[in-house]
């Protein structure tokens, strides 16, 4: 990734006149494996906000990804963006990402330390930008709505967790006893990728658990409906109202946890 292009390609997301996107690359180490994930804010706030981990989808680190925190960021919150790879796995296609994605999906405790070890990063980032840390969330999209889930059933101190038409299914049901915050899925209705049974599954894992959930299925929609690179009608494929209602959805959570 060409950290010079970041700036650029994400000026004027936030919508004010004289907000600039700040983007980082946060190099860290998990088990002494080399990982870089990305700080994303907007500098023309100078006050602590809450932080937000963000789970990109299955191609990682990208600054497509980049551009979807910063529109999650805007001027309420500090994103960091986690690798779930490693720095040296960076997929360009489809074929790469599903191989990538699979290893970490095969192993839900991989997925849950290396999600919680982005949080410690997150936490860490008070040098760099003002930062509430007794606020923060977690986010996901795709192969990280799935992480996200995860990381809540491992039982992560966080506030809220949000899955943006993410996978549901879990190998450990059980586990969303460990749920510590509200719960929220924004599900495209129509999404193949995450079938009626994988819906009715989770909706009986939360009630089993009495976690505090919702989930918001979205008519119309079908898997990727917040990426506005996602082309493939009836399958991956971009829907930008049903986008805004989901990003709004996930700032009216917050902003009822991150009160509390």
């Amino acid at each position: 990734m060409k950290k010079s292009l970041l700036p650029l390609a994400l000026a004027g997301l936030v919508g004010a006149a004289d907000a600039a996107v700040v983007v980082k690359p946060v190099p860290y180490e998990i088990d002494g494996e080399a990982f870089e994930g990305m700080l994303i804010y907007d500098d023309a706030v100078t006050t602590p906000r809450p932080g937000l981990l963000m789970v990109p989808n299955w191609l990682g680190v990208t600054e497509e990804s980049a551009k979807k925190a910063a529109r999650a960021a805007g001027d309420k919150y500090v994103v960091f963006m986690a690798d779930m790879y490693g720095k040296a796995i960076r997929p360009s296609n489809a074929q790469e990402a599903g191989a990538a994605a699979g290893t970490v999906r095969g192993d839900r405790q991989l997925m849950r330390k290396r999600a919680q070890a982005a949080v410690e990063v997150l936490k860490a980032q008070t040098a760099q930008v003002a930062l509430d840390v007794s606020k923060l969330g977690a986010i996901g999209f795709c192969f990280g709505g799935g992480a996200v889930l995860e990381l809540a059933r491992s039982g992560a101190d966080l506030k809220g967790f949000v899955s943006f038409h993410g996978n549901l299914d879990t190998p450990n049901p059980n586990d969303a006893q460990n749920i510590k915050a509200p719960v929220l899925v924004l599900h495209g209705a129509d999404d193949p990728s995450v079938p009626p049974e994988q819906v009715e599954g989770f909706i009986a894992e939360m009630k089993g658990a009495k976690a505090d959930w919702q989930l918001v299925s979205y008519g119309g929609a079908v898997h990727s409906f917040s990426n506005p690179q996602a082309n493939v009608p009836g399958r991956n494929e971009y829907h930008p109202v049903v986008a805004a209602r989901a990003f709004k959805a996930m700032d009216d959570l917050f902003a009822e946890t991150f009160a509390k």
